[in-house]
């Protein structure tokens, strides 16, 4: 199982709470990496959107089941004399951390980056998996079969 963690979305929506929620007119600020995340068969499938991010710009680390993935937005490169007029796409180093449960398989993570679009895949561990255990009749013992 995913677990998710973000300080700061919770401490904005601890504000917002506390100041009654929001108001007309009030701009949320977006998430600059929004993530899904959907189970499929034995593993866990994460995408992260990073328009604008070049692949060498995206970082990723497992330390004691918890992954953080880091992305870098750069300005684009302008000629020169060129005056910016209106800036609204968010730069900077953005990071989201995850809380991998203990029926993961942290080793085995696939990346892939394809079209600002980062996939990760997170195999369920093998000794998370469902086993059948077969009961002997004539000795009254129990054998643990992989299924």
């Amino acid at each position: 199982m995913l677990m998710r963690t973000d300080p700061f979305r919770e401490l904005d929506r601890l504000a917002q709470q506390l100041s009654g929620g929001a108001t007309a007119g009030t701009w949320s600020k977006p998430n600059p990496m929004p993530m899904d995340a959907y189970r499929s068969g034995d593993e866990y499938v994460v995408l992260f959107d990073l328009p604008g991010v070049a692949p060498d710009a995206i970082d990723l680390d497992v330390e004691r089941n918890v992954l953080t993935v880091k992305a870098e937005r750069r300005p684009a490169p302008v000629a020169e004399g060129v005056e910016m007029q209106m800036s609204e796409r968010p730069l900077g180093v953005f990071s989201r951390q995850l809380f991998l449960g203990d029926g993961l398989d942290a080793e085995r993570i696939a990346a892939s980056y394809d079209n600002g679009v980062l996939t990760l895949r997170i195999p369920v561990a093998a000794q998370a998996k469902p086993r059948k255990i077969k009961i002997d009749a004539a000795g009254n013992e129990a054998r643990q079969l992989d299924a």
